[in-house]
């Protein structure tokens, strides 16, 4: 009898297994990167309830109620914004860059008889005017009334339709690499630096969207493994305040370490992450060398990465028989031991007479969207052409230039052998640019140690780091990796800023800078005194600073932002979009943030 129950009891069990087995096979959701997702009508009923709720709390806030009762239902609304966020990102990316972005009058300038200036309606100026020192009613009146408007027509206008699940993965990265370069900054929450439980909140929505697909999972690990991960971040970021949060410590041991659950989802789930726009998605460091795809910056088919091409390119750089008269090359003013800057002030013109404006380095110049301090090109490319016909400096033309490297035979022999219709003036630039392009190895004793191949970055260089990541606002303007003004997660587009330059070094009494920047190509008020945001990359090696070069060293670079800019000194700039208030950093915090930025000095300039 006993044996006959124990064969029972066996039997039960094996066919409960096989039955466990076979259902779980049932229920698994198959995962495809070119056809709709199995789950997206679940993942969309996610995305609505977000903002079904951000709405509703939004519609709460009223002119005549307390500031109290507004300040809860703002942080209510932006909670459920901050869920939202991943989905607007991947999907509504221009509504992403309406509601979430600066209260700053945005200018978009096509051509001169074609200017578009908007005023911002964004959640930062609901922040901004709802919450800061000077309440006004009126714009936020009208702020409220196109948000109210904005996020159901977001809804009802929903992008989402037949996404497969390399985009919704996809989607989960980008959110992840959002919190790493602008969420934990304070980019966007100005008043109140809410920025850490802001960010908690798009982890929770990444657990939502995870929780939809845990029967996707083949590895049951690996989603607990993510889970875990998420909670921990949560947990991390909940736990600490804006100005003493530890992100070099949070990037390296748990933004890295999503980069990284990513790559192994896509294995599981049997999804091939490729390569498009500026991103690299296989990348597991935010300061790996991998990160972008660097031929996402250049025009299509532009980018070669190849070093016989680099090489040409190089040579050419360097051959002063290109300009008028032989007199400069384009290494006369970008010296590669000088952080291909040239030391001055400002550099001199073929004729020995000062230009307008200082060197800006070459490094980690592919990384852009606009070159030259007031933007005027739009690729490596379009800036050489701008070089070669400036008459104070090269003064002359692509075609001469084309007809005089025609003549060289090892030229000829060169390009003939690289590139299909031998020498033309569109090869020529080609060469130089990828050369150009070649100029940035995310090799610095910083990007080392993020990396994991060092382990000598000091307590007072990793202070550094979050202050420009944190109190000192630093990372709002200079965006990691490149810490350049190319703005994260999508880096498409490239900031220009009025920071009130002075034209003296005497902060007791500033003197404006009489250059007008941007304004100077379309006239366009608003755009009076903007320039380019630089990389912060090697500046321990690319001095003077600034467009003018009026700043000698980074203690008065520093200096100068500690004071709220020009704005700060009590100038009259009506238009600086840096902060007029003082940062009110000490001066151990100065020299910390100055340790953290020599860091970026790629290791092969540190023995120049």
């Amino acid at each position: 009898m006993n044996k006959i129950f124990l064969f029972l009891k066996v039997a039960f069990l094996l066919g409960s297994l096989f039955c466990s087995c076979t259902s779980s096979k049932k229920d698994k959701i198959k995962t495809s990167d070119t056809e709709k997702s199995a789950v997206i009508q679940e993942l969309k009923e996610v995305y609505f309830k977000t903002l079904d709720s951000c709405a509703y709390h939004l519609s709460k806030i009223d002119t005549l109620k307390t500031l109290e009762f507004n300040k809860t239902a703002f942080l209510e609304s932006r909670k459920w914004y901050k869920r939202a966020e991943p989905f607007i990102i991947a999907f509504d990316y221009e509504n992403y860059k309406t509601l979430n972005g600066p209260n700053l009058l945005k200018v978009e300038e096509e051509a001169p008889n074609d200017i578009k200036k908007l005023k911002p309606r964004s959640f930062q100026v609901i922040e901004e005017v709802l919450l800061g020192q000077e309440p006004d009613n009126k714009t936020l009146h009208n702020t409220l009334v196109f948000m109210n408007a904005r996020i159901p027509f977001i809804k009802v206008n929903n992008m989402i339709f037949r996404q497969s699940d390399r985009h919704f993965l996809r989607m989960i990265r980008d959110q992840i690499v959002t919190i790493a370069t602008k969420g934990i900054t304070g980019f966007d929450s100005p008043v109140l630096v809410n920025s850490l439980e802001e960010a908690s909140f798009n982890y929770e929505a990444i657990l939502t969207v995870l929780e939809v697909y845990k029967k996707a999972f083949t590895n049951g690990k690996l989603y607990q493994t993510w889970v875990d991960e998420l909670h921990n971040s949560i947990a991390t970021l909940r736990k600490n305040d804006f100005e003493s949060f530890d992100r070099y410590h949070f990037i390296k041991n748990h933004i890295n370490k999503q980069l990284s659950l990513i790559n192994e989802t896509a294995n599981d789930w049997e999804i091939e992450l490729k390569k498009s726009y500026h991103l690299n998605p296989k990348s597991e460091n935010l300061f790996g060398k991998d990160f972008f795809n660097l031929a996402g910056f250049s025009s299509k088919g532009v980018y070669k990465n190849s070093d016989s091409i680099i090489a040409l390119g190089k040579r050419i750089f360097n051959d002063r028989s290109l300009s008028k008269n032989n007199l400069m090359s384009c290494a006369s003013c970008h010296i590669a031991e000088k952080g291909f800057t040239d030391g001055l002030k400002v550099p001199n013109s073929n004729s020995g007479k000062p230009l307008l404006r200082n060197t800006p380095t070459l490094l980690y110049s592919a990384y852009q969207k606009s070159f030259f301090y007031d933007g005027i090109a739009f690729s490596l490319e379009g800036q050489i052409k701008h070089v070669v016909e400036n008459t104070q400096e090269f003064h002359t033309d692509l075609f001469t230039i084309e007809n005089e490297i025609a003549s060289n035979p090892s030229y000829v022999e060169a390009f003939n052998s690289l590139y299909p219709n031998g020498v033309t003036n569109q090869n020529i630039t080609n060469a130089i640019s990828n050369y150009e392009r070649s100029l940035g190895n995310f090799n610095s004793k910083f990007d080392l140690n993020m990396q994991g191949k060092s382990s000598n970055i000091t307590e007072e260089e990793i202070l550094g780091f979050n202050l420009f990541m944190g109190k000192a606002a630093c990372a709002t303007c200079h965006f990691p990796p490149t810490f350049n003004g190319t703005v994260p997660p999508k880096f498409d587009e490239t900031e220009l800023e009025n920071l009130g330059i002075t034209k003296n070094t005497n902060f007791n009494s500033p003197i404006l800078d009489d250059d007008l920047g941007r304004y100077n190509l379309y006239n366009s008020e608003e755009r009076k005194g903007f320039f380019k945001t630089s990389t912060v990359r090697n500046v321990a090696i690319t001095a003077p600073y600034m467009h003018n070069g009026a700043f000698e060293n980074l203690e008065k670079v520093m200096e100068f932002y500690n004071l709220g800019g020009g704005q700060g000194m009590g100038l009259d700039i009506p238009h600086q979009t840096l902060p007029a208030d003082q940062l009110e950093l000490k001066d151990s915090e100065i020299t910390a943030v100055i340790a953290f930025m020599k860091t970026l000095t790629d290791m092969e300039y540190l023995n120049y």
